[in-house]
Formats: C-alpha cells, sequence, structure tokens
C-alpha cells in the first residue's frame, strides 16, 4: 500500500494472468473501500469476528448483510468466515451470501485428508449437504 500506482499495475498484471483475487478479512485492519474501487478485487471474505455474533449482535448483524450486499452489488463473491453453527449459516443463506467456511462444515485437515474428503464426496453426497438442506428449510419457514 505504500506505492498503490505500482500495486494497481502489479494486481491487473495478476488478474490478466486469470488470477481472482480477494480481500480477506473484510471490515478489519487495512481492507477498505477505496481498495473495491482501486483494484481487481473478485471476492470478499467477511472477518469471522463479525460472523461469530451477526445472529445474537444487531450492529454485528448489520455489517455483515451490508458487505454482503455491497459485494453483491458491486459483482464480486462474497465468503463468510468461521461460521461454527447453523443458525449462522441459515442467517447467511438467508441474507444470499455466496459462500461459507468454517468448523460446521469440517475440521482444518491436511491435503492427503482433503483428498480422502473430495474422494468420498464424489462418490456420495457431500458430508455436509444435510446443512444446506436444514437451512434452506428453515430460511424459506421464516421468509
Amino acid at each position: 500500500m505504500a506505492d498503490p500506482q505500482r500495486t494497481v499495475r502489479l494486481l491487473d498484471e495478476l488478474y490478466a494472468m486469470g488470477l481472482h483475487l480477494s480481500i480477506d478479512d473484510f471490515g478489519t485492519g487495512y481492507s477498505s473501500l477505496s481498495a473495491l474501487q482501486q483494484f481487481p478485487i473478485g471476492t470478499l471474505k467477511i472477518d469471522q469476528s463479525f460472523v461469530r455474533d451477526a445472529t445474537e449482535d444487531a450492529g454485528d448483524a448489520t455489517i455483515v448483510r451490508t458487505i454482503i450486499e455491497m459485494g453483491r452489488s458491486l459483482g464480486m463473491e462474497v465468503i463468510a468466515e468461521g461460521v461454527e453453527s447453523r443458525r449462522q449459516l441459515q442467517f447467511l443463506r438467508t441474507n444470499s451470501c455466496h459462500y461459507a467456511q468454517g468448523r460446521l462444515f469440517g475440521e482444518p485437515c491436511s491435503a492427503d485428508e482433503l483428498l480422502v474428503l473430495l474422494a468420498h464426496q464424489a462418490a456420495r453426497d457431500a458430508p455436509f449437504a444435510h446443512l444446506l438442506r436444514d437451512a434452506d428449510e428453515a430460511a424459506s419457514r421464516s421468509a
């Protein structure tokens, strides 16, 4: 960020090579709204500190909804980090968040463990498919 013009040129080159760029932990630290206009960003990752209490805290819920809507309006994908409960997943799906990641879907794993998980997924339903069905049913009941 010390030389924004150089950074923009470099990121534009990476984007032209087909790399998909994201802002991690959006809403904290050095992430800024000007970066959304300045850089070729394709994805926003909502920091888990907002997701954690979005189902209990109105302020966090507003921030998460706003980031999702802003990202969608700018043509970006949005990922919510730190999803640990079905209520959080339901909240995110109700608010049209593209993706979610977190311990609700499984503990962090090694590359070898991931290969086994993907092989099982290819052979049958994803191990967390029931979570998505449950969240969709709950969202349709509350709508």
